[in-house]
C-alpha cells in the first residue's frame, strides 16, 4: 500500500509557520505511514521566516518524511498590509503545485497519494483547491476552541440582524451574550475587536464562512482544559479534532541573548520571578511604561521584563530599545537592579520552564496561554488585540485559573495606539495575587500543567483526537 501525503498550508505569519511545522512533527511522528509537504507562504521581507527555515531545515533531526516548497513571491508586495491579498495571489502557485504532486503519485507507484489539505485558519481559500482535486480539506485552527465556537456562534446572529454588535454603544452596553462554548454569559466588552468594527464585517463573514466549509477542524487545545468548549463544538457538523497542546520550538535562534536571560535566572530562588512579555506585537507607549515600573517597584518582587520599542509604522513588529533607561522612569534601573531585570526580546518558552519563574503577565495570545499551562506558570491577564481578550475572559472567568489586570484592554495595531492607561495601583495588585504561592489559581495551573502532558501520551484525550483524525483520513471518511 502507499505511503499517504498530506500537504500542509500555513498562513503567512512566523507564529503560524512555526506552529504548522511543529503540528506536522506530531503527526509523522505518531505515524510512519504519512508524509507531510508544507507550503511556505512568505512575505517578501519575512527574514526572520527564512532564517527559520534555514534552521530547521540544516538540523540533523529535521524529519525526512517532512518536504518544505516555497511558493514564489511578489517581492514588490507590501508584506505589513496586504497578507489576505498575498494568500489570494498564492492560490495559482498552490494548485499548481499540488497538482504536481497528484501527476506524481499517479506516474510513479512509488511516490505517496495525496490524502488531503490541512490549511491555516486564514487559508480557507486554499479549500476551493483542494475540492478540485477532489481531495478533502481541514483547517488547522491555531486558536482555542472558545474563540472558534465564539466565532461560530455570534457571526450568524449578526449576519441576520439578531445582535448588532457594531452599533457605537454596544461594547460598552453592560450587554451579555450567552454562548454555547461558555459556561459564564460573555460581557460585551471583552469580545474581539474585529466583531466589534463595522469596517471588519465582510472579513468576519467570509472567514467564518471559510471555516464551515473544511470538512474538519484541528485545534491546538485539549478537552482538559476546555472541556466545555470541545464538547459543545464537537456536537455540530464538522468534525473536531483537538490534538493540543503544540508548543513552539523556535526560542533558540538568538542563542547568546537567550544564555544571558537563563544565566540570571538560574541564580534567583524558585519560583520568584515575575515575567513581563506581550507577544510578538505587543508594546506601550511611555506613560504606561511608567505605570508598570512604578507597580513593579512597589510590588517589591523579582521580575524580568520584555520591553519592546514602538515600530516605526503601524503594523510593523517592535524591535528592541538600545538604552531601556530612556524610556522608563528616571533610577528605575538602578533601584530594581538587585531585583529586576528588563530585557529586550525573549525566549519566552524556556523563560516560563525554568524553575524560577513563579507568574506570568501576559497579552494572552493562545501559544502564550498554552506555554505557561504547559509550565504551570499562572498569568495575569492583559490582552492587546486579535482574539486576546475573549482567552483572557476565558481564562479568568470560565477557568479560574489566571488573575486579571485587564480583561478588555485593546491596541490597534493599524493605528499603532493603545487604549487608555492601566494605573500602577491594578498592576500592582495583579503583580502580587498571580505571584501568591498557595493561591487557589496556581494549584489549578499546576493540576492543568500535568495534565497537558497526560493529553499527548499515549492513551491520553489528544493522543486519541489524532489518532482518530488519521483513521478518518487512511480511511477516506471525512
Amino acid at each position: 500500500m502507499k505511503n499517504t501525503r498530506l500537504v500542509f498550508i500555513p498562513g503567512p505569519g512566523m507564529g503560524h509557520i512555526v506552529s504548522t511545522v511543529e503540528f506536522a512533527k506530531l503527526l509523522i511522528t505518531h505515524d510512519h505511514r504519512f508524509s507531510v509537504t508544507l507550503f511556505v507562504i512568505k512575505p517578501p521581507d519575512a527574514t526572520n521566516v527564512d532564517a527559520y527555515i534555514h534552521s530547521l531545515t540544516s538540523s540533523p533531526n529535521f524529519p525526512k518524511r517532512l518536504q518544505l516548497i516555497h511558493l514564489p513571491t511578489d517581492e514588490s508586495q507590501s508584506a505589513p498590509t496586504e497578507t489576505a491579498q498575498l494568500i489570494q495571489k498564492s492560490i495559482p502557485h498552490v494548485k499548481q503545485a499540488a497538482s504536481d504532486l497528484v501527476q506524481e503519485s499517479h506516474s510513479n507507484p512509488d511516490s505517496p497519494r495525496l490524502a488531503a489539505f490541512v490549511v491555516d485558519m486564514f487559508c480557507t481559500d486554499m479549500i476551493d483547491v483542494a475540492n478540485d482535486l477532489g481531495v478533502p480539506a481541514v483547517v488547522f485552527y491555531t486558536s482555542g476552541a472558545a474563540c472558534l465556537g465564539l466565532m461560530l456562534h455570534l457571526q450568524p446572529l449578526r449576519e441576520q440582524g439578531i445582535v448588532d454588535m457594531t452599533s457605537p454603544d454596544f461594547k460598552d452596553s453592560g450587554r451579555e451574550l450567552n454562548v454555547p462554548v461558555f459556561s459564564n454569559p460573555v460581557p460585551a466588552n471583552v469580545l474581539p475587536g474585529f466583531l466589534l468594527e463595522k469596517e471588519w464585517e465582510g472579513f468576519v463573514d467570509k472567514y467564518v464562512k471559510g471555516l464551515r466549509k473544511a470538512k474538519g477542524i484541528i485545534l491546538n487545545t485539549f478537552e482538559e482544559l476546555e472541556s466545555q468548549a470541545v464538547h459543545s463544538l464537537s456536537e455540530g457538523d464538522t468534525r473536531i479534532y483537538a490534538v493540543g497542546p503544540i508548543l513552539s520550538a523556535k526560542d533558540d535562534e538568538k542563542g547568546q541573548q537567550g544564555s544571558d536571560i537563563i544565566g540570571w535566572l538560574d541564580d534567583q530562588p524558585e519560583s520568584s520571578v515575575l515575567f513581563l512579555c506581550f507577544g510578538s506585537m505587543g508594546y506601550f507607549g511611555e506613560d504606561q511604561l511608567a505605570e508598570i515600573a512604578r507597580a513593579l517597584e512597589n510590588s517589591g518582587v523579582r521580575f524580568l521584563w520584555s520591553l519592546r520599542k514602538p515600530p516605526p509604522e503601524a503594523l510593523r513588529s517592535p524591535t528592541d530599545y538600545s538604552d531601556p533607561a530612556e524610556v522608563l522612569p528616571e533610577g528605575f534601573l538602578d533601584r530594581t537592579a538587585s531585583i529586576g531585570k528588563v530585557i529586550g526580546w525573549a525566549p519566552q518558552a524556556q523563560v516560563l520552564a525554568h524553575k524560577a519563574v513563579g507568574g506570568f503577565v501576559s497579552h494572552c495570545g493562545w501559544n502564550s496561554i498554552l506555554e505557561s499551562v504547559y509550565f504551570g506558570v499562572p498569568i495575569a491577564t492583559w490582552p492587546l488585540y486579535a482574539e486576546q481578550q475573549p482567552n483572557a475572559f476565558e481564562l479568568v472567568r470560565e477557568l479560574k485559573m489566571g488573575v486579571e489586570i485587564s480583561l478588555d484592554y485593546w491596541m490597534d495595531l493599524r493605528k499603532g495606539s493603545n487604549w487608555g492607561v492601566i494605573s500602577g495601583e491594578k498592576i500592582e495588585k495583579g503583580i502580587k495575587e498571580v505571584m501568591e504561592r498557595e493561591s487557589e489559581t496556581r494549584k489549578k495551573v499546576k493540576l492543568m500543567s500535568e495534565l497537558s502532558r497526560k493529553a499527548l501520551t499515549k492513551g491520553g484525550s489528544s493522543y486519541s483526537h489524532l489518532s482518530r483524525f488519521i483513521d478518518d483520513v487512511m480511511n477516506n471518511s471525512m
